[in-house]
């Protein structure tokens, strides 16, 4: 008898939990610590050379307030894209994980959902200690805002999860990740509106730069925090994220059925 979703993804939360347990402490510094020197050094120092015109920082009144909703929605990118290659093809190649529990009743839309269920956690606990200790620095306009950008940085980060995690099942050769990072992930953090406004980009570049995932996240990011929200805008942003992460699950779940069938 198949397993419903639910339970066959329940049943791998010891795993997951032992997993978390044993490896958090390697995490601290690059979920935490790292990027929270970083927002200091760009945010605070950089950005006391640059005027705080929101006309220029679609309505920030600080460079600091312009760049931190962009650097946590860039985040959460950085963590799913983390945790959904060299974890997954591990579990895949080296260790063959996903070997042992396919001798179990669980099949591999079971092994995507747990997975992917954790690297939610772990985006959740990363954004939301990320913009706890933001609070102080007075980048929030509203007490409601920041907590729809943190729901807002999930989503971007969900999308990117299953569409990394698609990625990495059928890939066969850790080389491929190095790829992925620096014609990928490196121009997307530079250049989706993280750090300075898209329109900078010049038109061509400005339009490239609103099809990706990361620059509706960042969108809906800055809204939220700044309280400039346009809410027929932040719609189209939470349709394309969505659209995404469900084109990532079956991506995903296809991509594994595929790789534990070889």
């Amino acid at each position: 008898m198949s397993l419903s979703l639910v339970t066959g993804t329940l049943r791998q939360t010891d795993y997951w939990w032992t997993l978390f347990k044993r490896t958090w402490k390697g995490g601290v510094i690059g979920s935490f610590v790292s990027p929270l020197f970083y927002v200091v050094a760009m945010g605070v120092l950089l950005g006391g050379f640059i005027d705080g015109d929101p006309a220029k920082l679609e309505g920030a009144t600080s460079y600091l307030s312009f760049i931190v909703p962009g650097l946590v929605a860039t985040h959460a990118m950085q963590i799913a894209v983390g945790e959904t290659t060299y974890p997954v093809m591990g579990m895949l190649k080296w260790h063959k994980t996903y070997y042992s529990m396919m001798a179990t009743p669980l099949e591999p839309r079971h092994l995507v959902a747990a997975n992917l269920m954790f690297v939610l956690f772990r985006l959740a606990t990363a954004c939301g200690v990320f913009m706890l200790v933001l609070a102080p620095f007075g980048v929030f306009e509203s007490w409601w805002g920041p907590f729809l950008a943190f729901g807002s940085q999930l989503l971007v980060g969900m999308a990117f999860a299953g569409l990394v995690y698609g990625f990495s099942t059928r890939l066969y050769s850790e080389q491929g990740f190095g790829v992925l990072f620096r014609l990928g992930v490196l121009p997307l953090t530079l250049f989706s509106g993280a750090f300075f406004p898209i329109s900078n980009l010049g038109p061509v570049l400005e339009w490239i730069a609103r099809l990706t995932p990361l620059w509706h996240g960042v969108n809906l990011s800055r809204m939220f925090c700044l309280d400039t929200v346009d809410w027929s805008m932040a719609a189209i942003n939470v349709a394309v994220l969505v659209t995404t992460i469900v084109v990532g699950w079956f991506w995903s779940v296809s991509g594994l059925e595929k790789r534990l069938a070889d």
